[in-house]
């Protein structure tokens, strides 16, 4: 038995979903003071002075936060069904596609969120591990339930997956918080190049 683990963002799709989901059911207010609450925050993203996860955490919780479970919801299955075809790359799907062919059990691990990610797993018939935002009484509270799961993929993984029964991993990955999952795997493809 074989398993092939694939990144969302930058290595199935050709941008970022999270930001584009963000766009979506952000709240006029929420997005006239994006620039000056986050932009600081971005800015220092790309200089690498502030961590993906750090960035995550902030717009997560200026997005969510107080926000009603359901109505912010309702935006996932909408989402997966319009926006994210328009950001898939084909030669990358044809590599899901072919590892489904083969009988191998296809995850998707993510920092993403399942609002979208589960319609469209479901839809392509693969596994998911990915943030979920926690509630409270219907609301949401702006965090992600147990935590950011970002940099801990690889715990993620070995908590769903007995890895040693399989005689072959395969990983897909794109970024730093993506080295760990390849390091679980025997063929490894970081930003669309095979490193091992």
């Amino acid at each position: 038995m074989q398993l092939a683990l694939f990144d969302f963002d930058h290595t199935v799709t050709t941008g970022d979903s999270y930001a584009r989901f963000l766009r979506r059911v952000a709240t006029p207010r929420q997005l006239a003071q994006a620039n000056w609450k986050i932009g600081p925050w971005l800015l220092g993203y790309r200089a690498g002075l502030v961590s993906a996860e750090g960035l995550r955490a902030r717009v997560t919780r200026m997005t969510f936060a107080g926000r009603d479970a359901g109505e912010v919801a309702a935006h996932g299955e909408p989402f997966a069904r319009d926006a994210l075809p328009g950001m898939l790359r084909p030669e990358v799907m044809r590599r899901i596609g072919w590892h489904r062919s083969q009988g191998h059990e296809v995850a998707l691990v993510s920092a993403s969120l399942d609002l979208y990610l589960q319609p469209w797993c479901e839809l392509h018939g693969l596994a998911l591990i990915c943030n979920r935002l926690e509630t409270a009484d219907g609301r949401l509270t702006g965090r992600y339930l147990g935590g950011d799961i970002g940099r801990h993929k690889a715990r993620e993984i070995r908590a769903r997956y007995d890895l040693p029964r399989y005689e072959r991993i395969h990983a897909y990955g794109d970024s730093r918080e993506d080295k760990p999952m390849l390091a679980l795997a025997h063929e490894r493809w970081y930003a669309g190049k095979r490193i091992a």
